[in-house]
């Protein structure tokens, strides 16, 4: 190739790139270089970053250049905790997110009815009776008046509670002599019958009733989720608890080269049976995959929202009432320690503070029967009792969080657990402070997809009007360095993959996320815009044109 030297074009016999980012403010995530103006690729990994004279070298006459004016490129965001099938699920149903009522829930799904085909389901997601007045559970008969005798089911906002019509209870054979299922309630009125509300593992009664989804539906729906997030600047996730069906298709597309990100994937984990973990194999470590099978997800306990989080004294506005156990201790003390014998990564739903120290004790009892590098995780750690905050580090537990759900749940989160729990519960700088590994995520569809809403709740613990003032709990907010080490660096350590993936550096994968501007923390970063998406050196989306 040619470059200029001292004002003359001189022949140097060196390999070109195939994509340069230059006159960028690039944020690396690596201690030791932190800031960069430009990078140049070749391939699926970063050949060169540095300033912009030395990326330049390495254009050729087919090497794509990008000029970035200033801009900020980051290492490509990853969301630690998300469900892309479900988006991909919620995209073809009905949406009541954020409306005002049962009744207006209700409406919607009406409509959506009167154009599906007799005998259809119709399902939907969303509803939060916490923003309603009275903020109570919904009945079947709301939902029954807007879809007559068809079978309709509603997931709530969490995916802990379901809404159902009375065709789907009848569909599912609940009644009033229905016994609730071990670690979930069937909600009843004051003579015993069934209200149309289902909690944790009551949900599954009416979903074994519900018809199988085909492959090309399986297919379709993870083709759909894989294009929205990829816009909003994710380049992989976290896929938390896949049934084999959903695996088969991920596999599918990502041989034929059709998966556009990295999906670092959990087993749906059944606790009754987890032995058979033993015999089974994980995935093997493959840092450039863009599907792979690695851990297993498991529940102690159900959502703050619903009341099913697991507490260790009864809930401050439900006197008497401590929540689920979704899988009892014991049984999932056996399960995490069969999981981890059989070479899995572990992650398990706790947001209770009782669910929480089970299962801490849980994985002090696997690692102290099977030491080793696990990296076992636990997903949300919303309430936390002070003494189990110092256990993450002391254990090597990854702490799973996910912003997002702090500035969702402030209006009530306090009414749940009172004033002295409150101060355990998303506790960010907390557990940064104990020396633990965060991890950052959104659970989409539970939350919005986009990361940059994430990086605005972690650094403002605010809501997009600027609510409350100085922010909820200001103490717990993260930098906006932070911030982006946990939707970056984190996760790809929690993937194994910290030698070639979540920070920039020369033979680093090329997984970047490009900005409209300069990052700042603050009410900008919901102003901000993502220009492209780079997996593996390949612009996967590109704003106003690309893919």
């Amino acid at each position: 190739m040619l470059v200029a030297c001292g004002g003359r074009a001189v022949e140097r016999d060196l390999p070109t790139a195939s994509l340069v980012l230059v006159g960028g403010d690039v944020r690396t995530m690596d201690a030791a270089h932190p800031h960069a103006t430009a990078i140049a690729i070749r391939g699926d990994r970063i050949a060169a970053i540095g300033d912009d004279a030395a990326a330049r070298a390495w254009i050729g006459p087919r090497t794509r250049v990008i000029e970035l004016h200033g801009h900020t490129v980051t290492p490509g965001l990853v969301d630690g905790h998300a469900h892309l099938y479900e988006l991909g699920q919620a995209l073809e149903q009905v949406d009541v997110r954020g409306l005002g009522s049962a009744r207006e829930a209700a409406a919607r799904v009406g409509a959506a009815a009167a154009s599906r085909g007799a005998g259809e389901w119709i399902l939907g997601r969303g509803w939060d009776q916490n923003r309603w007045e009275p903020k109570q559970f919904p009945t079947r008969d709301v939902l029954d008046a807007a879809v007559g005798d068809r079978p309709a089911a509603l997931d709530r906002i969490d995916g802990h509670a379901m809404w159902v019509s009375s065709a789907a209870l009848r569909a599912a054979g609940i009644t009033r002599d229905t016994r609730d299922p071990d670690g979930g309630t069937i909600v009843r009125d004051a003579k015993g019958e069934p209200t149309g509300v289902l909690v944790d593992n009551a949900q599954a009664l009416v979903a074994k009733a519900m018809p199988h989804d085909p492959a090309a539906v399986i297919e379709r729906r993870l083709r759909a989720a894989a294009q929205v997030v990829i816009r909003d600047g994710l380049v992989g996730v976290h896929e938390m608890g896949i049934p084999d069906d959903v695996i088969a298709e991920y596999r599918k597309l990502a041989a034929s080269g059709a998966l556009p990100l990295r999906v670092y994937a959990y087993r749906s984990g059944d606790p009754a049976h987890a032995d058979a973990l033993r015999a089974m194999h994980p995935d093997a470590a493959a840092p450039a995959a863009r599907f792979e099978v690695r851990g297993v997800k498991f529940y102690v306990d159900g959502a703050l929202g619903s009341r099913g989080a697991r507490l260790t004294e009864a809930y401050s506005d439900d006197p008497g009432n401590r929540g689920l156990w979704v899988t009892p201790p014991a049984v999932l003390t056996r399960a995490i320690d069969d999981a981890v014998a059989g070479g899995w990564q572990v992650a398990t739903h706790a947001i209770g503070d009782a669910g929480n120290h089970a299962v801490l004790d849980a994985y002090a009892a696997a690692l102290a029967q099977h030491p080793g590098d696990h990296r076992l995780r636990v997903e949300h750690c919303q309430v936390l009792a002070p003494d189990d905050i110092a256990r993450f580090a002391a254990l090597h537990v990854l702490a799973s969080m996910q912003p997002t759900h702090a500035t969702s749940d402030m209006p009530w989160a306090e009414a749940r657990v009172g004033a002295t729990r409150i101060r355990g519960a998303y506790a960010w700088r907390s557990i940064l402070d104990s020396g633990a590994t965060l991890v950052a995520g959104s659970d989409f569809p539970v939350e919005e997809t986009s990361p940059l809403l994430g990086l605005y709740a972690a650094v403002t613990r605010q809501d997009a009007s600027g609510k409350p003032a100085g922010g909820w709990y200001p103490a717990q907010r993260m930098t906006l360095d932070e911030a982006l080490y946990a939707f970056t660096a984190a996760p790809a350590y929690a993937a194994f993959a910290e030698r070639d993936r979540g920070v920039l550096a020369t033979g680093m994968l090329a997984d970047l996320t490009v900005f409209d501007r300069v990052l700042e923390a603050g009410p900008a970063l919901l102003e901000t815009h993502i220009d492209a998406t780079i997996v593996g050196g390949d612009v996967v989306y590109e704003r106003g044109g690309g893919r």
